[in-house]
């Protein structure tokens, strides 16, 4: 089994995903977002959702974890300067704990997703719940665009991980609790308990 952590990074919401499988076949998948306040300092956003994604990796033990690049907006560069402070979270997060990451533009996620590069937010969340059999919407967004994300490195991947970037120390998974409440998923729809 190949599992894969998908990540949407945003400052408000970053969305997670998580898909379990072998080459294109999906056997399981989770997803939720980590929220930070707007009335926060910007500091203690990035090590809330720093320390989040150390919790999730640690208890996850993902194979690989994949980010949305970081873009930015000619109209907004505010928000690429955010983006790209919580990308450099999500990577850290990752070499901390001894995972291999890989980023993937919009774009190119959009385009394996859809067909389409420029697809909207709702396009994709379609696409991405068709390929999962999920049976009702997928929301927020960036928790589909994440979901997104992770079946994009399972099927690049094949199965066939890349190796850590550094060794965790412990043999085996960890008995760590879920740092957020991710409803477990398996394919086709149903609901794991």
């Amino acid at each position: 089994m190949f599992k894969v952590v998908g990540i949407d990074p945003g400052l408000s919401a970053t969305g997670i995903g998580i898909v379990s499988g072998r080459g294109v076949a999906v056997d399981g998948y989770s997803f939720g977002c980590i929220h930070t306040s707007k009335s926060t300092r910007l500091s203690h956003r990035l090590d809330h959702i720093f320390s989040r994604l150390m919790q999730l990796f640690t208890a996850e033990a993902p194979d690989l974890v994949v980010v949305e690049d970081v873009f930015s907006l000619k109209e907004y560069p505010k928000s690429g300067i955010s983006l790209g402070q919580v990308s450099g979270v999500v990577l850290l997060a990752a070499a901390r704990t001894g995972l291999s990451a890989v980023q993937v533009p919009v774009r190119e996620a959009k385009q394996a997703l859809t067909g389409n590069g420029n697809a909207s937010k709702a396009q994709l969340e379609t696409a991405v719940r068709r390929l999962l059999g999920h049976p009702s919407l997928i929301r927020p967004f960036h928790s589909a665009d994440a979901l997104g994300l992770a079946i994009i490195g399972l099927y690049r991947c094949g199965g066939r991980p890349e190796p850590r970037v550094a060794k965790r120390g412990v043999s085996g998974p960890r008995c760590i609790p879920s740092p957020s409440p991710l409803k477990q998923h398996r394919a086709g729809g149903s609901d794991s308990t």
